[in-house]
């Protein structure tokens, strides 16, 4: 099998995934799953469509992650390994679009606007 690639975007956080096979290591920026996200939730969240397939022991994952926070950088990682597993074997695709895993998330930070503290709240009103 060769190198299968595939990215993956929340917010602003973009994931890069180069999935090959191997013993079920996952390398982001160079450190380990559990070194990038010390949190277990955002481990789980991770490893939520490799789980799904029973494929966690199977693949060796290397990953460039960039942007954003924390909580969208693994959000973005799970969609872009979601697309590779449906890229490595098309049968996973409707177990991975039932629990969710294959849609964008497409919302985004709404842009300040002038005149306002922040996108829509407004500074306090006086009548007098």
């Amino acid at each position: 099998m060769e190198v299968i690639n595939a990215i993956g975007r929340r917010k602003s956080a973009v994931a890069r995934v180069y999935v090959s096979e191997g013993k079920g290591s996952i390398i982001i920026n160079k450190k380990e799953l559990n070194a990038y996200f010390p949190s277990s939730l955002l481990q789980y969240v991770v490893m939520q469509p490799l789980n799904k397939v029973n494929a966690a022991e199977q693949y060796d994952i290397k990953v460039n992650l960039d942007g954003g926070g924390i909580t969208g950088q693994a959000q973005a990682l799970r969609l872009a390994i979601a697309r590779a597993l449906v890229k490595i074997n098309a049968e996973n695709k409707s177990a991975l679009k039932s629990e969710g895993f294959l849609t964008r998330d497409a919302r985004e930070v709404e842009r300040k606007k002038p005149g306002r503290p922040k996108a829509r709240k407004r500074f306090q009103f006086s009548k007098r």
